[in-house]
């Protein structure tokens, strides 16, 4: 008898304990699903960014906070999705410089304010590396802009970070993993963790999906912004090459490689689109756009 006593005290024992264990990871899961739930932004447009600047209703130094909590909460804990190798030092204060211009009425157009990650085989010449995934080029601080990363600085954007990627963008060798990179891991798939984000620009297209930014740049030799846009349920566009600059971007293809938009709706990519033409006498592809490109496609958009 007192030993069945003592057997059914540890086993009620095992019972609470068993439970707190539940309540724990519960109340983690609500708080995780509670950071989704409360971020502001959530879904947010470019056009609905803009109305809020314009009604006074954010600041772009409140946005943009908002996304690098957004970044610390679920890319770097909680699901821990690595879609950002690292965050721009200076983001803060290039959002408080374009809040003082909005306050002076000066806005640079649909791009002022707009939070923007770029794939990390995309030059910027600020506080970070350009990496191209792979620790052969960790500490690697590139003498000057990329002529994409120049143009939407100029437009307004804030570079609030650089995107993992399939190392080399996915050229390092016959059996790379989609998505992953010595420097940043594997980037996950937003929607079901354990499926292919896929490559190579896996990780702005994460990041996209999952708010983590407003907007992104990809770059593609052979599906490397289509196939992440498909299965992380965004908009991708792959430029004709020669539409954008490629200068400043880690090569593979002299005649297919091109960076283009990732965003979350066909107009969102549009404005990123017109954003980034331009002439570049560091890239001869650009020659044959001249009078062809536009700064502005939306008005060919149709419902």
């Amino acid at each position: 008898f007192q030993i069945s006593m003592k057997r059914t005290f540890n086993l009620l024992l095992l019972v609470v304990a068993l439970s707190i264990i539940a309540s724990c990871r519960h109340d983690k899961q609500n708080k995780q699903s509670g950071t989704s739930q409360m971020f502001r932004f959530e879904e947010f447009t470019i056009d609905q960014l803009q109305q809020g600047y314009r009604n006074g209703d954010f600041t772009v130094a409140e946005v943009v906070q908002a996304y690098l909590d957004r970044i610390k909460a679920i890319d770097d804990s909680g699901p821990m999705l690595n879609a950002v190798i690292q965050v721009n030092p200076d983001a803060l204060v290039i959002a408080a410089e374009l809040d003082r211009e909005l306050k002076e009425g000066k806005a640079r157009g649909p791009m002022h304010g707009v939070p923007v990650l770029l794939k990390d085989n995309i030059d910027t010449h600020d506080g970070m590396e350009t990496t191209a995934g792979s620790r052969a080029l960790r500490g690697s601080h590139p003498p000057k802009d990329s002529f994409v990363a120049q143009k939407l600085r100029e437009a307004g954007a804030v570079i609030i970070g650089k995107s993992n990627l399939s190392e080399w963008a996915n050229f390092r060798g016959n059996l790379s993993s989609s998505g992953w990179s010595g420097v940043g891991g594997q980037t996950k798939n937003p929607y079901i963790l354990d499926r292919n984000p896929c490559g190579s620009s896996s990780g702005s297209g994460v990041a996209v999906s999952a708010n983590l930014c407003m907007a992104a740049v990809g770059t593609e030799t052979n599906g490397s912004i289509v196939c992440p846009s498909t299965a992380n349920g965004i908009v991708g566009i792959k430029p004709t090459v020669g539409l954008l600059s490629r200068s400043g971007i880690v090569p593979i293809s002299f005649t297919q490689d091109t960076p283009g938009p990732m965003a979350r709706t066909v107009r969102d990519a549009a404005i990123m689109l017109g954003t980034m033409t331009g002439i570049d006498p560091d890239d001869s592809k650009t020659a044959a756009s001249e009078g062809k490109a536009l700064n502005d496609y939306t008005p060919f958009l149709k419902e």
